[in-house]
């Protein structure tokens, strides 16, 4: 396990942060990343401006990009002859980061939805206006937020950007499956140890439909939230929250022992092989072909309806994200995307932006995209809302996400890696796990060849940042 400097100052600084920002935040950020940072303008900027139009990208096709939509209808609804939003669908969220990076300041949205793996690229890029600020300049109270998501996005005491759709993983079951192998499926398994043990139960009483107890896509997401519940950070500087991250440690023996423990259950026929595509990952567990799988809480709708129109309907249950040892005693990492507010040198589109921001975090909209959608509401209030938790009481499967989140402690580990390069360091680990999984490659050989091509990427980028 790394060992973490100062874990007691940790929580000090946290304190602090907490009392900052009126959020919970790791210790300072190191690296410079702050300079240049705009301020924000004040809500009189938008008097006798007439109607403002603003562009806002976003990265929700299907039922989400729909549900996304109507809540910007209502916004410009309510903002008639003041505020007007045009909408673009920029593709998946490499799609929308790559649109990002190759655009003009000029050229660029006001607000873009931006997936969490991209914060430290937008930070570094210097073309935002930190939400910080806005929370700043109108005494904006964040105490709503649920602090885990929050603390995802603060850097250097500032809420860089403010979370939208979160999701969090979770280990999903075939209750069918469990119930004819004599398995509880009420008590779902919580480590690596378990699931071997329960994918041989369900092996030996598989049927027509049911072929392995166990199916995951090779997807570098899981790799990541594996080490959170370890309490591990995977890259340094206390997982880039204390400075600069220039490395990342995932040649360890955690991650040592859950490819290892991958690799013996798809020799043992108890694993499902697949790829790091996560269409066939998500498939091969509502078709009912595998009993156990792991995904985000944003499948949980596709997965119930699927489920019930697969050729041997079954019943979804759920469970925490599975630890690798027993003792681990962190928790995982949340996932999604949030908005920025971009700096194009217009602080009037800056205010309309953070208006639009404002409405989309409130409770009333959190409780319309969660039960929209199944993403995770940022605000805490709106678990408490009758209409969400008439939503929570028919998705009884739900309740196992806001349990885990909120048992899960926020601290560097849980936080996730802040790294500018972390889309490349995730799509590294994936080329790691199909050469352990598909081509049987060794463990240790497949680790160290990991590290070493994300490190030489960390290690390019810095460069480029002077750092």
């Amino acid at each position: 396990m790394t060992v973490r400097r100062g874990f007691g100052a940790l929580a000090i600084a946290m304190a602090a942060a907490l009392t900052a920002v009126g959020c919970s935040s790791a210790a300072n950020s190191g690296g410079g990343t702050s300079g240049g940072d705009a301020a924000a303008p004040g809500p009189d900027v938008l008097n006798g401006k007439g109607q403002v139009e603003i562009t806002f990208w976003h990265a929700m096709g299907g039922t989400n990009g729909e549900a996304l939509q109507k809540l910007v209808e209502q916004f410009n609804n309510q903002n008639k002859g003041k505020i007007h939003v045009t909408v673009n669908y920029k593709g998946k969220y490499d799609d929308a980061l790559a649109a990002y990076k190759n655009a003009s300041a000029q050229q660029r949205p006001d607000l873009i939805q931006m997936y969490d793996i991209g914060t430290r690229y937008m930070i570094d890029s210097k073309s935002v206006v930190p939400v910080q600020s806005f929370v700043d300049v109108d005494k904006y109270d964040v105490s709503d937020i649920q602090p885990n998501i929050a603390g995802y996005y603060t850097v250097d005491k500032k809420l860089y950007s403010l979370p939208f759709n979160t999701s969090m993983p979770l280990m999903y079951i075939n209750r069918e499956a469990f119930q004819k192998a004599g398995l509880d499926p009420d008590k779902p398994p919580t480590t690596l140890e378990d699931i071997m043990a329960d994918a041989k139960k369900i092996k030996a009483t598989s049927g027509e439909t049911v072929k392995f107890g166990f199916g995951a896509t090779l997807y570098g997401w899981f790799v990541e939230q594996w080490n959170a519940v370890a309490d591990q950070p995977i890259c340094d500087a206390d997982n880039g929250r204390t400075g600069r991250a220039s490395k990342v440690m995932l040649n360890t023996p955690t991650n040592q022992k859950l490819f290892t423990w991958w690799q013996d259950m798809i020799k043992q026929g108890l694993a499902m092989k697949l790829d790091s595509n996560t269409d066939n990952g998500d498939n091969a567990f509502s078709s009912g072909t595998v009993a156990m799988a792991l995904e985000s809480t944003g499948s949980l709708g596709g997965f119930v309806k699927g489920a019930a129109e697969a050729a041997h309907p079954f019943t979804v249950g759920t469970g925490y994200f599975p630890k690798v040892d027993a003792a681990n005693t962190g928790g995982p990492i949340i996932g999604g995307a949030s908005l920025w507010i971009t700096n194009r040198g217009d602080q009037v589109k800056e205010r309309a932006a953070w208006e639009l921001v404002k409405f989309l975090g409130s409770k009333e909209s959190q409780v319309t995209w969660h039960t929209s959608t199944g993403y995770f509401p940022i605000s805490k209030g709106a678990l408490d809302d009758p209409a969400d938790k008439q939503w929570v009481s028919q998705k009884p499967q739900f309740a196992t996400a806001i349990k885990q989140l909120q048992g899960t402690k926020l601290d560097f580990a849980t936080q996730g890696c802040s790294v500018g390069e972390m889309p490349s360091v995730r799509k590294e680990v994936e080329n790691g796990l199909q050469a352990a999984m598909l081509q049987g490659k060794d463990v240790t050989e497949a680790l160290t060849g990991v590290e070493n091509a994300a490190n030489k990427k960390i290690a390019d980028y810095n460069a480029k940042l002077g750092g």
